[in-house]
């Protein structure tokens, strides 16, 4: 089954509904330009509730060309499992945090990929793949390279990103058969704000093609 990964949690209710539909990540953005940003104690007071009642759900922290000391710091208060770096960190910086973080590529580039894939410790995920736009971080609504992601599928476990909703995920998870998929914009009824019936659909549409893609 796809790994579905639900991103810029911002309050305790959403993360909640999110758990209880089933995601098996949950992200939070750490990002000071973002409308979903959060800061380390009000991601350690939802993650706290999350420890105790869904301990399972992987809780990931997004960064944008933080420093190294503001990532472990963030990472040792508990709060998170893994950390996302979204900006423009290198290979090296990347293996600096070994299996607590991985990278979001927005570069469809073979050689790129492998550099930060090989820069881990641990092996999943490998990657995230989002769309690439001039100027942005991810979060835009755009959608990825799909040709480009199904081309490198069957090589790595990577989470698909880039504007993915419950209309068009079936498509992707049956034309690129990913690792995982990742979804923000999508099921949110405005920027930080989760919507339970998008969330809802976008579990439903996946775990569908998830079914299709068996048969």
């Amino acid at each position: 089954m796809s790994v579905i990964k639900i991103c810029g949690i911002t309050n305790l209710q959403d993360a909640i509904r999110a758990a209880q539909l089933g995601v098996d990540y949950l992200g939070f953005n750490f990002y000071p330009k973002s409308p979903r940003c959060v800061d380390v104690t009000r991601c350690a007071e939802i993650s706290a509730v999350l420890q105790e009642d869904f301990p399972d759900v992987q809780r990931v922290g997004i960064f944008v060309n933080a420093t190294i000391a503001e990532i472990e710091f963030t990472l040792q208060t508990g709060c998170l499992h893994l950390a996302q770096l979204h900006g423009d960190e290198t290979p090296a910086f990347l293996s600096l945090l070994g299996n607590y973080a991985f990278k979001a590529i927005r570069t469809p580039d073979v050689a790129s990929i492998n550099v930060y894939a090989n820069a881990r410790d641990s092996h999943v995920p490998d990657f995230l793949l989002d769309a690439s736009v001039p100027g942005a971080y991810g979060g835009t609504g755009v959608t990825a390279n799909w040709e480009f992601a199904e081309s490198i599928s069957s090589q790595y476990d990577f989470f698909l990103a880039g504007g993915l909703s419950p209309a068009n995920v079936p498509v992707a998870v049956r034309q690129v058969q990913p690792w995982g998929v990742d979804v923000a914009s999508g099921v949110e009824s405005r920027p930080g704000v989760k919507d339970v019936g998008k969330m809802k659909d976008f579990i439903a549409a996946v775990r569908q093609a998830d079914f299709q893609k068996g048969q």
